[in-house]
């Protein structure tokens, strides 16, 4: 199996299904968890040296960040509503405590905290940047939940809907060198889910050089590691694919790179 792949865990260990710590990862920059939490659970958390940003994927979840409490949070039963749901960024150092309200699908997306933003920021349904891109097949949907729409430090947070049978993150783009103002380098994580969701997707994760080279069947649940190179998307008809999209890097830009090989399609 890749080891750019993480699979969902059968193990819910304190409602956690996907935990990639950078300490533990092939990243320096992205950590990601998701929480599956049944009506009534609770988790607890500090964003230690971190900054924190809480997306609420599923369901509804009261979070406590501090002394400030934000109840009711999220929109939608299922990610593919395919409508805006609410988030939480918090700054290093808060002690968070996590309500589900209903059964709920969190994540929780972090990067390193630089210490320029320090209030928590809640991040309404309203406030999310709704665009459509893309052309045929491969046109998609995007949330901007955290991008240049919201302040952070390090974190950029979208997600994505593309429907069956389209690609994404197409054509393959990069953003792997540090040559602002042309090129950024951010890591990032694929969250993956499926509908139906005993479908699969194909993400492929390659670099100029081809020391990555690796074509990834995802499954519901599945995230992608992406620490350097181009990373399409492909999601086979009938079955619709969201993604949601953690970036992070030493500096807080998204300026990405066009595999030379397939702009063409672009200038058509």
């Amino acid at each position: 199996m890749s080891e750019l792949l993480v699979k969902a865990s059968t193990d819910k260990t304190d409602g956690s299904i996907i935990n990639i710590q950078r300490s533990q990862s092939c990243l320096k920059y992205v950590g990601f968890q998701v929480l599956q939490l049944v009506q009534g659970s609770c988790h607890e958390l500090n964003s230690g040296e971190d900054e924190l940003c809480i997306v609420v994927l599923e369901g509804k979840a009261s979070i406590t960040a501090g002394e400030e409490l934000f109840p009711q949070l999220g929109q939608r039963t299922s990610v593919f509503d395919q409508i805006p749901t609410d988030a939480l960024y918090i700054p290093a150092g808060i002690s968070v405590h996590i309500t589900a309200e209903t059964t709920s699908e969190i994540a929780l997306c972090k990067a390193p905290h630089l210490g320029i933003n320090q209030q928590v920021q809640w991040i309404r349904p309203e406030d999310v940047e709704v665009l459509e891109r893309g052309e045929g097949t491969n046109k998609r949907y995007i949330h901007n939940i955290m991008m240049a729409n919201a302040k952070a430090d390090s974190l950029l947070i979208t997600e994505v809907y593309t429907p069956g049978g389209h690609w994404s993150s197409y054509p393959p783009h990069k953003h792997d060198t540090d040559s602002l103002p042309e090129e950024s380098f951010l890591e990032e994580t694929y969250y993956h889910r499926l509908n139906p969701p005993q479908g699969y997707a194909l993400q492929r994760v390659y670099t100029d050089d081809r020391s990555i080279d690796e074509a990834i069947c995802v499954e519901n649940g599945d995230t992608v590691m992406v620490p350097r190179g181009y990373h399409p998307v492909g999601a086979p008809h009938g079955y619709d694919l969201y993604y949601l999209n953690v970036m992070a890097g030493p500096k807080r830009q998204w300026k990405f790179k066009n595999d030379p090989a397939h702009e063409w399609m672009l200038k058509n």
